[in-house]
């Protein structure tokens, strides 16, 4: 699972860009500044933003609602990176405006799984038999 580094690993400025660019992108998918059909018709959560150490590169995790179309929203969300990298350079104040790369968040795939598993009566019976 290619994640991301724990948070211990990060500056407190790094963290609080990341939040803060995590805080524009949300703005802007939610008033539909955007005009893409695509991201018009689905609701996009940015989950995570992680900043290079030199501030020039975000990584936004997104996750659209429900998992749908999760494909579609991350290649309309590359088409228009151009859009969102200005309104985040204009908005943050920072000296260059980092480039911004969409992935598809899977912390929450990863989190179901281990749920069904532990779920799983095999697994729930040897963790019973350990009390």
């Amino acid at each position: 699972m290619p994640r991301h580094s724990a948070p211990e690993d990060q500056s407190v400025r790094l963290l609080k860009v990341g939040e803060r660019v995590r805080h524009i992108l949300s703005e802007l998918l939610t008033r539909q500044e955007v005009h893409d059909d695509v991201l018009s018709a689905t609701t996009v959560s940015v989950t995570e933003v992680r900043m290079s150490p030199d501030l020039r590169i975000a990584k936004v995790y997104v996750k659209p609602l429900l998992g749908e179309d999760e494909d579609k929203v991350i290649k309309a969300l590359q088409v228009n990176t151009a859009f969102f990298q200005r309104e985040v350079a204009t908005r943050l104040g920072l000296k260059f405006a980092p480039k911004l790369r969409f992935m598809a968040d899977e912390s929450f795939d990863v989190a179901f799984r281990i749920d069904s598993l532990l779920g799983d009566p095999r697994v729930r019976r040897d963790l019973e038999d350990e009390d």
